[in-house]
């Protein structure tokens, strides 16, 4: 059977520099960071190590969203929705009976509804039982994001959650380029949403030695993937969306594309629940499966789009990886970590790094790796840093491993 071609038509993000994909882009160009000191608690009176994170900030979901609605959604689930409605609008897409049953949803989160979680446990503990929410459960599961999508959009298509920790949206556009390539669907709301930003998860990853806190007093320069210095991840919060369909699709109802989604490959590394192999084997094997899929040799890709977590470990096995993978090209093909500027979103930042790459591809820049000051010698290629830079980009591949062992690849190219 031969395979349809995916491209993708609409894009979407509410994360920590804007509101919009649209006002993103030029600020991710700019190498602005939208990492501060968090507003939504106070983490020094909490005795918390890090002070600083990636929070959307001034988000009112009723500037997105029906209000009433909206108080029955998690906060992941309202940066979802805002994110997917945005993408909708961008690939002028418009839903009605006669395509709704062929249009589906298929969106990604590591955690969840955590914020819920945490929020209904305090009231149990401190009011009782009678006092729980009884939309708790409908806001805390992680299929809360696609359910509200299909159900605010009126899609009838297949439509459900996927989590694979930090790898979890890069694994749903990848899973969604295969349904739409298989025939089951003609267009999907795919992406991924977190809002991690809470005491108990900045106290674990604390308690792990997982992020950054050495630049609490200037957090725009906390985020350093690939810098000698680094000393760990800011996390992040985001929703982000992108509409995919088929070429033909596209192309009959005038929809614009962006790019296309050309290859997908994964792979688990069976070493650690939270450590990456050594030998960065199970990257390895992700991107050589995604160049596969795709059909397309390593010589034939422009950029990398990093995972580039700003960790010791994540940084130096991705370097030894990309170069297993090309060799001595490696040296020559240019890479950035956006999460320099954004912080890290787990299931949140595969999806907004493939948007990126769909700019990039599109506007012929790529995007910086900011905060690269100290060149690390295990940490010796071409990180693109603190400066944009042009460049003719046909062809991108974007990275995401997470915890669990799980590695994720994209390859997207200019839709010829």
């Amino acid at each position: 059977m031969e395979r349809r071609r995916v491209v993708i038509t609409g894009m979407g993000s509410v994360n920590p520099l804007a509101h919009s994909m649209a006002e993103t882009w030029p600020r991710l160009v700019a190498g602005e960071s939208g990492v501060e000191v968090i507003r939504s608690f106070d983490p020094v009176e909490l005795g918390l190590v890090t002070h600083i994170a990636g929070e959307v900030k001034d988000f009112d979901p009723a500037d997105h969203m029906d209000a009433r609605a909206a108080r029955r959604m998690d906060r992941f689930c309202q940066l979802a929705v805002a994110a997917a409605l945005e993408a909708v609008r961008n690939a002028r897409l418009e839903v009605h009976e006669h395509n709704r049953d062929q249009i589906a949803v298929l969106f990604a989160t590591g955690a969840g509804g955590l914020s819920t979680i945490v929020e209904q446990e305090a009231v149990r503990t401190t009011k009782g039982p009678g006092r729980v929410s009884p939309v708790t459960v409908p806001a805390l599961m992680p299929n809360a994001a696609a359910g509200q999508i299909g159900l605010l959009l009126g899609v009838r298509g297949m439509g459900m959650a996927l989590a694979s920790a930090c790898a979890s949206s890069n694994d749903a556009i990848g899973l969604a380029f295969g349904a739409i390539q298989l025939g089951w669907a003609d267009v999907i709301i795919t992406g991924g949403a977190e809002a991690p930003i809470l005491p108990l998860a900045i106290a674990s990853f604390n308690q792990a030695g997982a992020l950054a806190a050495r630049f609490n007093d200037q957090p725009q320069r906390a985020s350093r993937p690939f810098d000698k210095e680094r000393d760990g991840f800011v996390l992040a919060e985001m929703g982000t969306a992108l509409v995919l369909e088929t070429l033909e699709h596209a192309r009959a109802r005038g929809a614009p594309i962006w790019a296309e989604v050309a290859g997908y490959g994964a792979s688990m590394d069976a070493y650690h629940l939270v450590a990456p192999a050594p030998d960065g084997n199970g990257a390895v094997r992700a991107m050589r499966a995604a160049l596969a899929s795709a059909g397309m040799h390593p010589e034939e890709i422009d950029y990398i789009s990093a995972h580039g977590t700003s960790t010791p470990l994540n940084d130096r096995i991705e370097t030894l990886a990309i170069k297993e993978v090309f060799g001595e090209r490696a040296y020559q093909i240019p890479i950035s970590s956006i999460k320099s500027m954004v912080g890290h979103s787990a299931g949140g930042c595969g999806a907004f790094e493939a948007a990126a790459c769909a700019y990039t591809i599109c506007e012929g820049i790529i995007p910086p790796t900011i905060n690269y000051e100290h060149p690390d010698p295990e940490c010796d290629l071409d990180y693109v840093p603190n400066v944009a830079r042009r460049a003719e980009v046909h062809a991108a591949l974007s990275n995401n491993f997470g915890f669990g062992g799980h590695n994720s690849c994209l390859v997207l190219r200019r839709c010829e």
